[in-house]
């Protein structure tokens, strides 16, 4: 069975982009463990505003993946690098997580991490916490997340100030 994994970045104040998508403060300086991550997993699933914003950059970031994104609105704009996804995202991501392969990668954004917390699909949670504070912005989960008890699995700090922290959910709060 797959893990689904939501491997993000975010500002000490929570946020995982400007009011308007921007990511100019995430650190470039470094891998940060995402190439190991990267090769951990087969399929990416993304919101359609983070899919929006990933289309400002100069080259789509995971074109050897299989890629979804989920909209509501968007039907029928597959391409070859994204397939759209307008049904129920939970019980799509339930059938993907019980392929055999590697794990699904939750890319973001804040209303689709809170909508597969909630669900229980998250099954880890590696967390980049860079050092500034951002005082508005897209809320790591956005909406109402439920309570959930993390266990700790792995921690590193960085010359840079970022914090990575990788918790295993255990369950419902």
């Amino acid at each position: 069975m797959k893990k689904g994994i939501l491997f993000i970045a975010t500002s000490l104040d929570g946020y995982i982009a400007r009011k308007n998508g921007e990511i100019d403060w995430l650190f470039t300086d470094q891998d940060y463990g995402y190439e190991e991550f990267y090769q951990s997993i087969d399929i990416t699933l993304i919101g359609y505003k983070t899919y929006q914003q990933l289309l400002t950059f100069e080259e789509f970031p995971y074109p050897d993946k299989i890629n979804y994104v989920f909209s509501r609105h968007h039907k029928n704009q597959d391409h070859n690098l994204v397939t759209f996804i307008s049904t129920d995202p939970v019980e799509f991501v339930k059938q993907l997580k019980q392929a055999s392969g590697k794990n699904l990668w939750l890319v973001g954004g804040g209303q689709m991490n809170t909508l597969f917390l909630n669900a229980n699909l998250l099954d880890e949670i590696i967390i980049s916490i860079h050092p500034v504070i951002l005082g508005e912005g897209i809320p790591l989960f956005a909406g109402n997340p439920q309570e959930k008890k993390l266990q700790l699995i792995k921690h590193q700090s960085f010359e840079s100030g970022l914090i990575q922290i990788t918790y295993k959910i255990k369950g419902d709060g």
